[in-house]
C-alpha cells in the first residue's frame, strides 16, 4: 500500500518540479521584450544627456531637470534590464554615443557631439530641444506597450513613462519659450 502511493505521488512530484522550472517572467510578449530592449538604450542616452548638464549648463532649471530625468530613469534601466533576463532574452550592451538607433527620438552622434562642445544657455537650447525630441520618441514607444504589451508590470512601467516624460516636455518647452 505504501509502495502504492509512493508510485502514485512521484508523478505528482515530478509534475510541480517542472512547474518550479517553467517562466519565472510572468506572461509577456515580443512587444514587452521589444519594449524592454528598445527603452534601455533609449534611457542609456537620456541619461548620457542628463549628465552632460551637470558640467555645461548654470540654469537651476535645466539642472533640476537633468537631475529628475537621471534619478528616474537609471532605476527604470535597471528594471527592464532584471525582466529581460527573467525572459531569457538579451540586455542591451552599452554603447558609445548611440547615435543612428532606430529608436524614435534618438539624438545623432552629431547632436550628442554638438551638445558636448557647448555651454551655458547655448547648452541649454540644444539640451532642452534635444530631450524634447527625446522624449516624445519614449512616449510614442511607451503608448506602443500599452497598445500591444501583455506584461502588467511593462505596461504599468509604459504608462508611467508617458506621463511623466510627457510632464517634462511641457517643461521643457516652457523653458525653451521663456
Amino acid at each position: 500500500m505504501l509502495r502504492r502511493v509512493f508510485v502514485m505521488l512521484i508523478p505528482a512530484v515530478a509534475a510541480a518540479v517542472l512547474v518550479g522550472c517553467g517562466d519565472s517572467g510572468g506572461d509577456h510578449n515580443a512587444a514587452d521584450v521589444t519594449f524592454a530592449t528598445d527603452m534601455i538604450p533609449h534611457h542609456r542616452q537620456a541619461v548620457m544627456m542628463a549628465e552632460l548638464a551637470e558640467s555645461r549648463s548654470d540654469n537651476p532649471d535645466v539642472l533640476q531637470l537633468a537631475a529628475e530625468i537621471r534619478d528616474a530613469q537609471d532605476p527604470e534601466i535597471q528594471t527592464m534590464s532584471g525582466w529581460l533576463e527573467e525572459w531569457g532574452e538579451p540586455v542591451p550592451a552599452e554603447m558609445d554615443g548611440m547615435g543612428g538607433m532606430d529608436m524614435p527620438g534618438m539624438a545623432s552622434d552629431q547632436e550628442m557631439a554638438d551638445m558636448e562642445a557647448a555651454s551655458g544657455p547655448g547648452f541649454d537650447e540644444l539640451f532642452l530641444e534635444s530631450m524634447v525630441a527625446h522624449h516624445t520618441g519614449a512616449v510614442q514607444m511607451a503608448q506602443a506597450e500599452q497598445a500591444d504589451g501583455q506584461y502588467a508590470e511593462a505596461v504599468d512601467l509604459a504608462e508611467q513613462i508617458e506621463q511623466s516624460q510627457s510632464a517634462e516636455i511641457e517643461t521643457m518647452e516652457g523653458l525653451l519659450q521663456g
